[in-house]
């Protein structure tokens, strides 16, 4: 037996823009944020910065001055990230 398959992308596009994906993303990016405060000292400001591609994302901010070293010494974001159940991978362009 013979499937004929073919992507639909626009379909894929409609899913993507739309306002499921939109809350899932935005409730991924506060769990990594929440993550977040537990491995910083308390009171450190951590923001999440919502917008939009193609589809919706989201950023998660550690706004103080130590935070990249904390990232590179300890990886605050990529275990933050971890524990919400996203797998980080480095960007390749």
């Amino acid at each position: 037996m013979l499937i004929d398959w073919r992507l639909d992308a626009a379909g894929v596009r409609e899913v993507l823009r739309g306002p499921e994906v939109r809350d899932l993303v935005d409730g991924l990016a506060q769990n990594v944020a929440d993550n977040v405060k537990a491995l910083v000292p308390g009171g450190t400001p951590i923001e999440v910065r919502k917008y939009t591609t193609d589809r919706g994302a989201a950023t998660v901010v550690v706004a103080h001055v130590q935070a990249m070293a904390w990232q590179a010494r300890d990886g605050i974001l990529t275990r933050a990230a971890g524990f919400a159940g996203l797998e980080v991978k480095a960007w390749n362009r």
